[in-house]
């Protein structure tokens, strides 16, 4: 995996001699957008009343996703990219482990528990491209590897689903059974 990642990194992240204008970008969108996308969420919110309960539930299995994510990187000890002397951190970092990357856990399980809600599609394809961007401005920053990234977006996606299957289940458990049809 190392040589594949290492190899993913050399054409993805900016390197000791990464283009100013994407490395500005990159350092934007690899710290501002968790707020667009904590903005976005909570508008969903306010303008969605009959979802609040189910982006209750996505927020909280993303503080899940951001937990498990934390110590599955304390456990792999996983260096980054300016740990083994890829490229500087362009932005200012620990030296935890970095994989899967916790930003991309917890920003993928919100965007993905979006797109399993029918109504909430449109706004999960909104989520969806800021947590792609968010993760490529981390990677161009030297802080993320490649593979972190899709760590971080498996992690989401095997979590995402519970609040999608546990919202069934509680519509199945509620809904009424029907009374049989007449013979």
């Amino acid at each position: 995996m190392n040589p594949l990642n290492h190899q993913l990194f050399e054409w993805i992240g900016g390197g000791f001699a990464p283009n100013a204008t994407l490395l500005w970008l990159s350092m934007q969108l690899a710290v501002g957008t968790s707020w667009v996308m904590a903005a976005v969420v909570a508008f969903a919110a306010w303008r969605r009343p009959s979802d609040r309960l189910y982006i209750l539930g996505t927020c909280l299995t993303a503080a899940l996703a951001g937990m498990l994510a934390q110590e599955i990187a304390a456990v792999l000890k996983h260096p980054r990219p300016f740990m083994i002397g890829l490229s500087p951190a362009w932005i200012a970092h620990g030296f935890r482990g970095s994989m899967p990357s916790t930003h991309a856990s917890v920003m993928f399980t919100v965007a993905l528990c979006f797109l399993y809600r029918p109504r909430l599609r449109a706004i999960g394809w909104i989520l969806a491209a800021l947590a792609l961007l968010t993760g490529w401005g981390r990677v161009y920053a030297g802080i993320h590897f490649p593979l972190d990234v899709a760590g971080g977006l498996l992690l989401g996606g095997t979590l995402a689903a519970c609040p999608a299957l546990a919202s069934r289940w509680m519509i199945q458990r509620v809904r009424p059974a029907r009374p049989p049809l007449p013979a």
